[in-house]
């Protein structure tokens, strides 16, 4: 698989369930941008062969390298990104759950998705957009949610894009990250308010934004309810005193980032 190939599968299902992300980028290609992807975000639990090494080996096959690990402590998290030689590719952050750290009810939750899973599922080649590969009742989702949305998330969803993110420095029509959030209010897009509208400073080296998630509907084995899905994110990085891009990621920004998929309102039950 070429990372092209690799590439495009990943945003044709991420758009799947996230039709703002391609209403958006329409609106930036309509303006004459072309739209590079900073990173592309996934997530997974520290479970056994679906950790975020094996997320990652589609991507090393394709030529990414890993870089620096972060630790999200109040939301129970590990991640690290990957970057390629090529620097028109954007970078790919994999997170994971310490299922160690959550409550003995929400680890059983866990455990018996897991235990659904093939014993050679962790070997497709098309792991990080295989969707959800277990039965999951609204009941359960709604446990794992009261106590990590990132659990809930996962469950629901399983393993796809959490979210793509649009390299503002590469956009040419808009001057800095205010300005495409201000275009992106105009055109009526719910933005995440968590913690301020733009997370990060030039004095961190980078600012981040994000859409609050859509909502969409998803078959649970009891019933089909709108829950929120993915949202977009757009990040404008500044450069090291020695010239240098950053391309790492500030843990304080990106724990406000993962509230995009709070849950606003209750979710609107569709179908039993």
């Amino acid at each position: 698989m070429t990372t092209s190939e690799l590439l495009d599968a990943l945003w044709r299902d991420y758009t799947a369930s996230t039709p703002q992300a391609e209403r958006i980028h329409q609106l930036l290609v309509d303006r004459g941008e072309i739209v590079h992807n900073d990173h592309v975000a996934l997530r997974t639990y520290d479970a056994p062969n679906i950790g975020i090494e094996a997320l990652a080996k589609p991507f090393e096959a394709c030529g990414w390298s890993p870089r620096e690990h972060y630790r999200f402590d109040e939301k129970h998290l590990r991640a690290r990104y990957w970057q390629h030689d090529d620097p028109d590719l954007p970078k790919i952050f994999i997170s994971e759950l310490c299922l160690a750290e959550m409550s003995p009810r929400t680890q059983a939750i866990v455990r018996g998705l897991v235990e659904q899973l093939p014993a050679d599922f962790a070997k497709r080649p098309d792991l990080p957009w295989a969707g959800r590969p277990w039965r999951v009742t609204y009941a359960a989702y709604q446990e794992l949610l009261a106590e990590s949305e990132y659990a809930a998330w996962f469950a629901a969803f399983g393993f796809r894009v959490n979210h793509f993110t649009v390299d503002v420095g590469a956009l040419a029509s808009f001057p800095d990250l205010q300005a495409l959030v201000a275009f992106l209010v105009e055109h009526a897009f719910v933005m995440n308010a968590s913690g301020g509208v733009i997370k990060g400073s030039q004095a961190e080296q980078l600012e981040q934004a994000s859409t609050m998630a859509d909502a969409i509907e998803v078959e649970f084995t009891d019933a089909k309810v709108k829950i929120p899905s993915c949202y977009y994110e757009f990040a404008l990085r500044y450069r090291l005193p020695n010239g240098d891009l950053f391309h790492g990621f500030v843990p304080a920004s990106a724990d406000k980032i993962f509230e995009s998929t709070d849950v606003r309102q209750p979710p609107v039950n569709v179908a039993k």
